[in-house]
């Protein structure tokens, strides 16, 4: 939820640092759009016409000088999935499923005092729904994620619906969502009043909170392939929308670099030192302060619904902890808007550990919905994977037929093996752990786990491979303990199956990936062994009596 402080500097003209050379000469600064109607150059910045002569600046003291050129945001969109690899595929889901499930866990806790979320929850939940209780300020059910993500995927739908950056269709869609939505950051709720985003006094009093951070991350996507230049103004231009103080996006952007590191599997705070330098001096010091100086949540900084304060709290919890569980509940112990701060936190954290490092108990129940200018949107753990891969330049992967019904068959007390039919067919009290894509059709379950597993063999295929084996067998054996039927099944039942049964047959029985094997087989009449990766994993990597 976006909080709000007053601006360090009110009333200053935010402009960038940057200036550019052409032709021999130093060109002109951008000229605001909003200059042309209210007659003085006015934040956020038009992106679609530089102007080709130099002028006189008004405000002599903020003088910036910009490229003469003409931006096409459509130009420089992701447009194929080909440009991309698979880990970076696999980043971009986690960094979209990751901001969800951060905003979705730290809903209950918001306003709430640190150290609320161990209090409720002292060691992990791994059976039933996990630690998704829902309730809240604003009684959310559980798994549904708040307005951080619903205008998140709404500036993500925007840019889809246009094919680029147009700020008139995001203006469209924010004031659709903010209609109906029960939750409206005071900031962002002024700010869309108004019909037109032309009209929004640029006033920066009380206008750097964290409402602009919250929704940027659809653009590390985006505009992954980018320029940074570009990138930059995309996000600094959306940020002042609703929040014309200039910190406000200059968080946005620092947020949204460092996703796109994370996105190409670079650590996201490498080149932190230099991003911050990056930011006009004006800004500079104080995201300085809360980001390069050592700074832990024990030092004096801004409340976390200030741009400030909810960065430095996001990068603290993800920069000090070494998974993407342990980055969430860091997120959400410091209590007051732990779902803003959670939401950055887990699409930072989502890209660095990828979708196989988000635990399934969390990412299987996130999902939420919005108005949109055109009716109502609904999303749930599929929709937020196809709008990750759709805003990276892809298309939803069409769906392999499913074969005959196979299982359930028991292959231990209470444990069964399947495909996908034979699972569509167990009753609705069993536990379901899905190593495939389900379409909703366990929606009718209320246990249910969905483990994102690939049946390749390349290495890049699974970059979380180990994550995702120990998530789906731990979940297995939380279910049963709880004395439910489980079944696991992928797509035939064949590979993925096997590779989750004979992990948890040889920690469960201390097995050899070859003496897991030889039971499974005499189990399961569709097991299959064919995935190279797999059966190396288990021998090498997986707990055994020789690698406890």
């Amino acid at each position: 939820m976006d909080g709000l402080r007053p601006a360090s500097t009110p009333g200053r003209f935010p402009c960038s640092s940057r200036r550019s050379c052409s032709g021999g000469r130093w060109t002109t600064w951008l000229r605001p759009r909003s200059s042309r109607r209210h007659g003085k150059p006015c934040w956020p910045p038009c992106l679609t016409g530089y102007s080709s002569r130099a002028e006189e600046h008004p405000h002599p003291g903020n003088v910036t000088l910009w490229p003469s050129r003409v931006v096409d945001t459509r130009m420089q969109m992701a447009t194929t999935r080909e440009r991309f690899t698979d880990e970076q595929n696999q980043r971009a889901l986690g960094l979209v499923l990751g901001a969800a499930v951060g905003d979705a866990l730290g809903a209950p806790f918001e306003f709430g005092a640190p150290g609320d979320y161990r209090r409720r929850f002292p060691t992990p939940v791994l059976g039933g729904r996990g630690e998704m209780i829902g309730g809240g300020s604003f009684g959310w059910a559980p798994g549904e994620f708040t307005d951080d993500t619903q205008m998140a995927i709404a500036l993500g739908e925007a840019l889809l619906q246009h094919g680029g950056y147009d700020p008139d269709t995001v203006w469209a869609w924010f004031r659709a969502w903010c209609d109906t939505a029960n939750d409206v950051g005071n900031q962002t709720r002024w700010a869309l009043r108004h019909a037109d985003w032309r009209d929004v006094p640029r006033d920066t009093e009380s206008s750097a909170g964290n409402g602009a951070l919250m929704r940027a991350f659809p653009l590390a996507l985006a505009f992954l392939d980018a320029d940074d230049d570009l990138a930059r103004d995309v996000v600094l231009h959306q940020a002042g929308l609703t929040h014309p103080d200039p910190a406000a996006g200059w968080g946005a952007w620092l947020a949204v670099a460092m996703m796109r590191q994370a996105l190409r599997g670079q650590d996201p705070f490498d080149n932190l030192e230099a991003l911050v330098d990056s930011v006009p001096e004006a800004q500079r010091k104080d995201f300085a302060s809360v980001l390069l100086s050592g700074w832990t949540p024990n030092d004096p900084a801004p409340s976390n619904g200030s741009v400030w304060g909810c960065l430095a709290q996001a990068v603290w919890a993800v920069r000090s902890t070494a998974s993407f569980e342990s980055a969430i509940v860091a997120a959400i112990q410091l209590g007051n808007d732990t779902d803003t701060v959670a939401c950055v936190a887990g699409a930072l954290a989502g890209a660095r550990y990828s979708v196989q490092g988000i635990p399934s108990r969390w990412a299987t129940y996130v999902h939420g919905a919005l108005d949109a200018p055109d009716g109502r949107l609904v999303y749930r753990m599929d929709h937020l994977q196809q709008f990750a891969r759709r805003l990276l330049g892809g298309t939803d992967r069409s769906e392999t037929p499913p074969e005959s019904p196979a299982g359930p068959q028991e292959v231990a007390p209470w444990l069964h093996a399947a495909d996908l039919l034979g699972a569509n067919d167990a009753p609705t009290d069993w536990a379901i752990v899905s190593l495939c894509r389900t379409r909703d059709r366990f929606a009718n379950h209320d246990i249910r786990r969905q483990v994102y597993l690939i049946d390749e063999s390349e290495p890049e295929r699974n970059i979380g491979l180990a994550s995702a084996v120990r998530d789906a067998v731990d979940a297995v054996d939380a279910l049963l303990a709880e004395g439910r039927n489980v079944i696991v099944h992928c797509h035939g039942g064949r590979s993925r199956t096997g590779l989750v049964l004979k992990a948890w047959a040889m920690r469960t029985y201390g097995y050899s990936e070859r003496e897991a094997h030889s039971w499974l087989a005499d189990q399961w009449y569709r097991y299959a062994d064919y995935n190279d990766a797999f059966v190396e994993f288990l021998d090498s990597d997986w707990p055994s009596p020789a690698r406890p």
